[in-house]
């Protein structure tokens, strides 16, 4: 079999051996996408402080990391849908896929994210390497403009909030967040594991933290209805193929998150009714995108933009595309299954559960990665980010607006 020009062959011994390894990272996708508030990057990070501990060949520990990356990147709207829903008053002000939960739709809503996340997978691994040769002679143009280009995001992002209210918040969440990130993410950590990790209590604080507070203001998801799903399936494909294509272009630049990429996404799509499942489509593919993009610009250009392709550097394993693509192609799969065998039951667990002392456990689990990753130093950024992480809520803008926190570092670093 041939891929990327290479020719590629399967012994019945290694392809196990591979197997093995995906499964492994499948495991560890899915207990990370499962719990609340464990970014990806965090993930990413206590994969490469593991990796070499861990046993086999340095492809098999690749393949793991791939693997449990973009099983945490479907894996993980399940928590977001499930913990961060608030009070039924507070809807007008929800992200799109609660306001879903709260309509009763819950179950739909985790299929139209795995709709989202196993088309753009699919799309990603097979168009990822002509796309990423195509835009090779233009990396070097891309990062001389690189201010440019982020300059460009921030005004499109302030301009499209529907109110003088919501741009003002725009503005304050984008230079406060910009600020914690200046300060914030250069200081010295005493981290118990790994190298000492930041970025997992800054986002944390600013995105996870938030919503778990209000999520513990709120009585919990009210009863899910059927899992039909209720937009037209062109909508949807559309929507998916934004996703996915927004995702690979933030793949290429540096500071750019997928939140921002979904909302570039969904801007180009006409405005309709349906346009909550429209943006959790769109937002699911944009995240699973992004995270098999990111190795295709790691492979062809040298540049680790994800969480999980800084691992995989950090890791020092041989680069053996055609085969991390493949495994990428079989874990994704496997993902999107996972999203409908578990999410439901998910939703279900936590109907039953006390939904305040769920949360309460939810932010005890963020509060020990964070000192656990970074010292007592992680728990001072938490709390200073989820300060931060409330200026768009006040205002009713969205949350993307908060990546500042690395976009003004990069900007004053160029």
């Amino acid at each position: 079999m041939y891929a990327f020009g290479v020719r590629v062959g399967f012994e019945t011994g290694s392809a196990l051996v591979v197997l093995g390894f995906v499964a492994l990272g499948v495991a560890l996708g899915t207990v990370s996408g499962l719990t609340p508030g464990l970014h990806v990057n965090t993930l990413a990070v206590l994969l490469a402080a593991a990796a070499p501990a861990l046993p086999g060949p340095a492809r098999g520990v690749a393949v793991a990391i791939l693997a449990a990356g973009v099983v945490h990147s479907i894996l993980d709207v399940v928590p977001a849908l499930a913990l961060g829903v608030p009070d039924t008053a507070m809807a007008p002000s929800t992200l799109p896929g609660h306001r879903l939960v709260l309509a009763g739709r819950g179950r739909e809503a985790l299929r139209l994210s795995a709709l989202g996340s196993g088309a753009a997978a699919l799309l990603a691994c097979l168009f990822g390497w002509p796309i990423t040769q195509a835009i090779r002679p233009l990396a070097p143009l891309l990062r001389e403009h690189l201010t440019v280009v982020l300059a460009a995001v921030v005004v499109f992002l302030v301009l499209t909030e529907a109110s003088r209210r919501q741009r003002i918040g725009a503005c304050a969440a984008f230079t406060c967040s910009g600020v914690f990130g200046v300060l914030a993410l250069d200081q010295p950590t005493d981290a118990l594991l790994g190298s000492g990790d930041l970025l997992m209590p800054a986002f944390a604080g600013l995105f996870g933290l938030p919503v778990l507070v209000a999520a513990a203001r709120g009585g919990g998801p009210p009863a899910q209805a059927d899992a039909a799903i209720t937009t037209s399936p062109r909508r949807t494909l559309l929507a998916g193929l934004a996703g996915a294509a927004a995702g690979a272009a933030v793949s290429y630049v540096a500071g750019v998150s997928s939140a921002v990429a979904a909302v570039v996404a969904l801007a180009a799509l006409p405005a309709r009714s349906d346009g909550d499942r429209a943006f959790l489509v769109a937002t699911s593919g944009v995240n699973t995108s992004n995270t098999i993009f990111a190795l295709f610009a790691f492979v062809a250009l040298d540049e680790a933009h994800t969480g999980v392709v800084v691992a995989l550097d950090r890791s020092a394993v041989p680069l053996d595309l055609p085969l991390y693509v493949v495994s990428l192609l079989l874990a994704a799969a496997l993902g999107v299954v996972l999203v409908l065998v578990v999410g439901d039951r998910y939703l279900d667990a936590v109907r039953v559960l006390p939904h305040r002392a769920v949360c309460l456990v939810a932010l005890g689990v963020v509060c020990a990665l964070a000192l656990v990753l970074a010292g007592p130093v992680g728990l001072v950024v938490l709390a200073a980010g989820a300060l931060v992480g409330f200026v768009p809520v006040h205002f009713g803008a969205r949350r993307v607006h908060l990546m500042g926190v690395l976009i003004v570092p990069i900007v004053l670093a160029a």
